[in-house]
């Protein structure tokens, strides 16, 4: 493809190289650095001047400075003449604060969305790759019920219900406090069911971990957990190592090399595939709906 450059932020190079090798295209060349004050420096080591860019740059690891190293790379492709300059960020940043659920506090979702969404945005979805992967590595999956560890994903779970054609159930949870649940109740029958929990992202594993324990004990057969985003900080891998799940599935938007290597449950679906073939078909003009439906080959 020509006219078109692939840059790397410093969050995620192993997904970038594998979209960059997926198009057969090299990574830009970017040379990224801290001043003794921690300032971020980005320097853009080769030309753009009338290329199309794409910069990759996961919301993971050190989330602030991840967030200003691709603001930064977006303004020096810019100021170079680049013809145009587009984000890609396979985990938005500070998505999980996305509403206000108490007195003065932030939106920060919000903050960090005014920020891009005043620009065309293409919002993709990892469910053709769970679809795929369900029914590819879960045998009895005909026979299961996929569950929403909270009411707000009731909408997700039911969608992939749908398409599997199969049940699903709710837990509905209180929590005290961030990070912390209080009382649990499961809605949906699941026993002698294999139950798949589907959830955008994990971070402690606390609610996940305790709504697999309630499915179990309702009788479900196994439990299955599938997330969008493995955020895995704190007591999360030991809290997966003890609870009783067959396997914790995530997509490697955020890294999970160091988390595999500490627990044998996690296994990770690979969307390169369909990041390359976004960045593809908009650097073609050609139509990206078709992958919120279809994984590419």
């Amino acid at each position: 493809m020509p006219n078109i450059k692939i840059f790397s932020g410093s969050s995620h190079q192993d997904l970038s190289r594998k979209i960059a090798d997926r198009l057969g295209l090299e990574l830009g060349k970017v040379v990224t650095k801290k001043f003794s004050n921690q300032e971020t420096c980005v320097e853009i080591d080769e030309s753009v001047r009338g290329e199309d860019v794409y910069i990759v740059q996961s919301g993971c690891g050190e989330i602030n400075d991840s967030l200003m190293e691709l603001l930064i790379m977006i303004n020096a492709c810019k100021i170079a003449s680049a013809s145009r300059v587009t984000a890609v960020i396979p985990c938005f940043p500070y998505a999980r604060q996305d509403k206000k659920d108490k007195s003065r506090a932030p939106i920060s979702a919000k903050l960090v969305a005014n920020m891009f969404f005043d620009i065309p945005v293409d919002n993709l979805y990892a469910e053709p790759t769970v679809l795929k992967w369900i029914r590819e590595n879960i045998s009895e999956w005909k026979n299961c019920i996929i569950v929403s560890p909270d009411a707000g994903g009731a909408k997700r779970v039911t969608s992939i219900a749908d398409q599997l054609n199969v049940d699903f159930a709710l837990i509905h949870k209180e929590r005290k406090k961030a990070n912390e649940v209080d009382c649990i109740v499961l809605v949906g029958d699941v026993n002698d069911r294999v139950a798949i929990l589907v959830d955008d992202m994990a971070d402690t594993c606390g609610t996940i971990c305790l709504a697999a324990d309630k499915l179990l004990s309702a009788g479900a057969t196994r439990v299955y957990a599938i997330l969008t985003h493995g955020i895995f900080s704190g007591p999360a891998i030991s809290r997966i190592n003890t609870a009783c799940f067959e396997a914790v599935v995530v997509t490697n938007t955020i890294p999970q090399d160091d988390k595999m290597k500490h627990c044998s449950k996690i296994r990770v679906i690979d969307i390169s595939m369909i990041l390359a073939e976004v960045i593809r078909r908009t650097h073609n003009g050609e139509s990206v709906s078709y992958l919120f439906s279809h994984v590419p080959l």
